[in-house]
């Protein structure tokens, strides 16, 4: 018993350690000592990072068909060719078998990384290219205005992935990026100030720049329908210490000025939320009855009132805590849904909805279909059955048809009454004229 019990608590310290392994790769070791906040604020997490250069050619993400890693850094925009095993589809595949990404780039990035990005449903501006805003650059730009000064009004409404405290300005430097309109998974983070364009700063604006103004996105993020999470910021210099120490000073404007950066703080919410620390939702639980019954059934009749219940479950800050909310809603299905009603919120995560079936006999779903921004899609369905009811079941006398009983026994009173008459009306016949 004890072994048993020993082995259990290893397995589940072994997954718990595979959750936290994370590679990162980049151009130059330097990155460590340039970006060490950033990494630092992971470490503390309890995230192990295993650093190697983006080129190395012992390169492998999994063995024996499982995956070393659950997630992956990417800071080497300047990376030409992936080494070992990694590539394109290597790092596609990855995500479609759930692993999380964080990558960053800039203006230098090559094609790999534009190879990546439109895998991803995202497009990067040409090599080169930099975000440039004249009206919202920093005083410490060094001429061509590619180090703007961006508000936090210009986040995604969505606080389980930015958070809730963002009140400091933030410093960016990079290349912009464009989102393809026909994903619906794909989400804007941070966008640009509407007199920002993405071009060559060295270079004469003799064509339409790729990206303009609000169009222009400077951080991205996608959720896949698997729950993986990526997230593609188009600064490097946005996770760098550089960019978390240096104070901020507008020069056109309203002149906004700040002690500090909020790039800190937004990189870490951003790094919680592509790990999975934030926004994961879990059912834990699901009853179903009749309405005054307790115990649950797989089949019920026409007409009987149900009652569903759903113990919904959030992931903050490592353990799982009910989730409160006010729009998940169930539907009864039946190929298309019959029913579709919002569940009324109960104590401790409980969700409840009650409602009478469908006059429709036939097998059914109890399904949640919950899906928001910055939250792990939730989908859990029930299969039952709905059956007619029984002949034991309906009414004796059905209002409606009184008519018809009425008509049916004023027939047999007039038949008894003929049947007297028949029988015992005699009709007295004529006497002759001889008599």
């Amino acid at each position: 018993m004890k072994i048993s019990l020993i082995l259990g608590l290893i397995a589940c310290f072994s997954i718990a350690c595979a959750e936290q392994e994370t590679l990162v790769l980049v151009d130059n070791l330097n990155i460590r000592e340039t970006h060490s906040q950033f990494f630092k604020s992971l470490q503390d997490r309890g995230y192990s990072l295993t650093f190697k250069l983006a080129d190395d050619a012992n390169l492998v993400l999994s063995k024996y068909g499982e995956y070393l890693y659950k997630n992956l850094i990417v800071f080497s925009p300047s990376v030409v060719e992936f080494g070992g095993q990694l590539d394109t589809e290597g790092i596609t595949k990855f995500i479609d078998d759930g692993g999380n990404v964080l990558m960053a780039g800039n203006s230098v990035a090559g094609d790999v990384y534009r190879e990546i990005v439109s895998e991803c449903g995202f497009e990067m501006d040409e090599e080169s290219a930099a975000v440039i805003d004249h009206f919202n650059y920093d005083a410490l730009d060094e001429g061509d205005h590619t180090r703007i000064v961006v508000s936090p009004k210009n986040l995604i409404n969505a606080p389980t992935i930015v958070g809730t405290q963002n009140t400091q300005p933030l410093l960016f430097e990079g290349t912009g990026l464009i989102l393809d309109k026909d994903n619906s998974l794909v989400m804007p983070i941070l966008t640009a100030d509407s007199t920002a364009y993405s071009y060559n700063p060295k270079s004469l604006v003799k064509e339409y720049p790729h990206a303009v103004g609000r169009k222009t996105v400077l951080i991205a993020a996608l959720q896949a329908r698997n729950n993986a999470r990526i997230i593609f910021s188009g600064s490097l210099f946005f996770f760098s210490d550089e960019a978390f120490n240096s104070p901020v000073a507008k020069v056109h404007g309203d002149k906004t000025k700040a002690s500090l950066s909020g790039n800190k703080a937004l990189a870490v919410h951003l790094s919680e939320w592509a790990f999975g620390e934030r926004g994961q939702l879990r059912v834990r639980r699901v009853h179903h009855h009749r309405q005054g019954d307790k115990q649950s059934s797989n089949t019920y009749t026409i007409t009987d009132t149900v009652v569903y219940k759903i113990e919904i479950e959030e992931l903050k800050n490592g353990k799982w805590q009910p989730f409160e909310a006010n729009d998940v809603q169930l539907e009864f299905v039946r190929i298309d849904p019959f029913i579709r009603t919002t569940l009324k919120k109960k104590p401790n995560g409980v969700y409840e909805g009650i409602f009478k079936v469908p006059d429709v006999w036939g097998v059914y779903q109890f399904k949640v279909d919950y899906d928001r921004i910055g939250y792990t899609r939730l989908y859990h369905s029930t299969q039952v059955s709905v059956r007619p009811l029984q002949h034991t079941q309906y009414e004796r006398f059905i209002p409606s048809a009184y008519p018809y009983y009425v008509s049916a026994f004023s027939m047999m009173v007039g038949v008894f009454l003929f049947s007297f008459v028949f029988l015992y009306y005699k009709e007295e016949t004529p006497k002759s004229k001889s008599e």
